[in-house]
């Protein structure tokens, strides 16, 4: 039978077979054994009408636990935020709309301009002179973060602090098996990074001091010791920070820090069970030739116009394959145009409000939790999110709050074995108080 959207017919067929040399199509398969093919006939459903198809697709997504039905208080690195309604218009535009690199500057002047102000307003958030424009996640960001530094200063250990996302560090396990990168984890202590612990492990073999602020139990680590320890060996300051943070907290280039990692999805991006997002990567002026993935900077032309081009070309896989700083191609320019559209229409003040709101309501809820006996984890100074113990597992926890239409927090177990009835709670500028009233007393039978 014909296929209704690929016609072949049998001398189609035949031609095919001709050209490449086998005389059936069971010829073409022979490396595969009988005993692995399929026999007979694919049992599939009668095919469905676009309106009959879109209704069971829906029933089937009407199933998701997700944040518009039920009361979410589950962060971890992907968060429940306010997204202006333009993002979603700006970026469906054609112009933008494509996997498109922007090579050819004389006909991608808007996009070029989109990514060049993502990469300036990344770079006032975090306080450092260059960001590039845009990396896969948080995570690749972080491990290539580790790269740069190993290669920058020729030393092939790292100093990762047991306070950073467990999948970032995951990733950096990956990226540093294949480069032949140690990776010592720094204990923590109370929820921060332990600086007594970190004295002992630096060594002059250690080519950067990685951490995260606020880290992933919530806590703001003390950047400014850290950062004293770290340049104190010679060895690089790497901070990994949730950019929304930083429109509330003193920024890590004022710190000292000399590469600033992390993930924009707090900016017009859907949680969207985890991905894709869109990572930055920001540094100081001296690192800016290192820098992984692309650089838009801006020029201009002969007639004195002003004008935006992809700039440093020469450390880029498509100039010189070999010595490439990355090997990164379309990249996440489409997220990061997102995050773009979405700190633009918020503006300084805005995200700054969203911040400040972000930290008060998440100390709102752990006062009211607390008041209601539940024990608070690592007291101390926190942005959005911040940790309680329970008397039962988290999961079980999570499944009854389920059935109350709340999305519980974060299972600190599944990482950490001395986090056994831990979550992670995140309370995000979406949470009302009604919402945190409701959540309080639902989880306080369980403290």
């Amino acid at each position: 039978m014909n296929h209704r959207y690929l016609p072949m017919t049998e001398q189609d067929k035949k031609e095919m077979l001709d050209v490449i040399g086998v005389k059936t199509v069971d010829e073409l398969f022979s490396d595969i054994p009988e005993k692995v093919r399929f026999q007979g006939e694919l049992k599939i459903k009668q095919a469905k009408s676009e309106t009959a198809l879109t209704r069971e697709l829906m029933l089937m997504a009407g199933k998701n636990a997700d944040t518009k039905q039920y009361i979410s208080f589950l962060g971890a690195g992907v968060y429940d935020h306010f997204s202006p309604t333009i993002v979603d218009h700006v970026i469906s535009r054609s112009e933008f709309y494509t996997a498109y690199t922007p090579y050819q500057p004389e006909i991608s002047q808007g996009e070029l301009q989109a990514i060049f102000e993502y990469q300036t307003m990344i770079s006032e958030l975090t306080g450092m002179e260059v960001a590039n424009s845009s990396m896969y996640d948080g995570g690749t960001s972080f491990a290539e973060a580790a790269m740069l530094a190993a290669g920058q200063t020729r030393r092939k250990k790292v100093l990762v602090s047991e306070a950073v996302n467990p999948e970032s560090r995951a990733v950096l396990a990956t990226y540093a098996a294949g480069q032949q990168v140690e990776v010592v984890t720094i204990p923590q202590k109370n929820g921060v990074t332990d600086t007594d612990a970190l004295k002992e492990l630096l060594t002059t073999d250690v080519a950067a001091v990685m951490v995260q602020y606020p880290n992933f139990f919530g806590q703001i680590e003390r950047l400014d010791k850290i950062q004293e320890l770290t340049h104190g060996s010679k060895s690089m300051f790497v901070v990994s920070s949730n950019p929304l943070s930083l429109g509330a907290l003193t920024p890590p280039g004022q710190f000292g820090a000399d590469i600033v990692v992390g993930d924009a999805q707090p900016f017009g991006l859907p949680q969207a069970f985890g991905g894709p997002h869109c990572g930055y990567f920001a540094v100081t002026k001296k690192l800016m030739r290192k820098v992984p993935g692309r650089l838009v900077g801006e020029t201009t032309d002969d007639e004195g116009q002003r004008g935006y081009v992809l700039t440093l070309q020469a450390r880029e896989q498509h100039i010189r394959r070999d010595k490439a700083t990355s090997n990164i191609c379309s990249n996440q320019a489409l997220n990061a145009l997102a995050a773009s559209v979405a700190m633009t229409a918020l503006g300084k003040n805005g995200i700054q409000e969203i911040a400040a709101q972000n930290f008060q309501k998440s100390h709102y809820a752990k006062q009211q939790l607390k008041s209601a006996g539940v024990l608070i984890v690592d007291e101390g100074y926190t942005f959005n999110e911040f940790v309680i113990q329970l008397n039962r597992p988290v999961k079980e926890v999570n499944q009854l709050l389920l059935q109350k239409g709340i999305i519980g927090g974060y299972d600190l177990g599944r990482d950490f074995q001395d986090r056994e009835n831990q979550m992670l709670i995140a309370v995000t500028e979406q949470r009302t108080k009604e919402d945190i009233d409701i959540f309080v007393k639902e989880l306080s039978v369980y403290a």
